[in-house]
């Protein structure tokens, strides 16, 4: 495992236990069907992504919305949210604080990793949504060339 993969899957397990305990009461149950609108100019927000046992994991998350409605985050390939979404593409997403308090509705949306070829518009997407806050980041922390996967997740409904 390269250094780029240990600092990832470490800053994941750390922002997993900094999780807020309200985002575990996210379920179907209250969430809803239509847009992301609500997102938009959000910078935080916490999906929700199902085990295979049905069981929620919520995952604050930097989100970006593009013109379409289409919403993006980038993650760590083998981490657990691009496995569950492979396994069932149902997610739920809903605008939270970085620790993941939601701050508003879930919305129901349907997830799928982008190939490759589909990278530079969600790239494009958040990094017009993040701006130099983000590339300072990726300068501090170093960005995650070879190690990221992106989702894009439509809302459903």
């Amino acid at each position: 495992m390269s250094m780029k993969e240990r600092v990832g899957h470490a800053m994941d397990r750390m922002f997993d236990r900094m999780r807020h305990r309200d985002a575990f009461q996210l379920g179907f149950e209250g969430s809803t069907l239509g847009t992301f609108d609500g997102l938009r100019g959000k910078k935080y927000a916490v999906l929700v992504t199902f085990r295979r046992n049905g069981e929620a994991v919520p995952s604050p998350v930097w989100v970006a919305v593009d013109d379409a409605g289409r919403a993006y985050v980038r993650t760590m390939q083998a981490s657990g949210k691009v496995k569950r979404a492979q396994h069932d593409a149902r997610v739920l997403l809903a605008p939270a604080s970085a620790r993941g308090r939601p701050s508003g509705p879930a919305v129901q949306g349907i997830a799928r990793v982008l190939p490759t070829s589909e990278w530079p518009h969600a790239e494009d997407t958040l990094a017009s949504a993040y701006g130099l806050g983000r590339r300072v980041y990726e300068g501090v922390v170093g960005d995650a060339e070879g190690i990221a996967s992106y989702l894009e997740i439509t809302p459903t409904g």
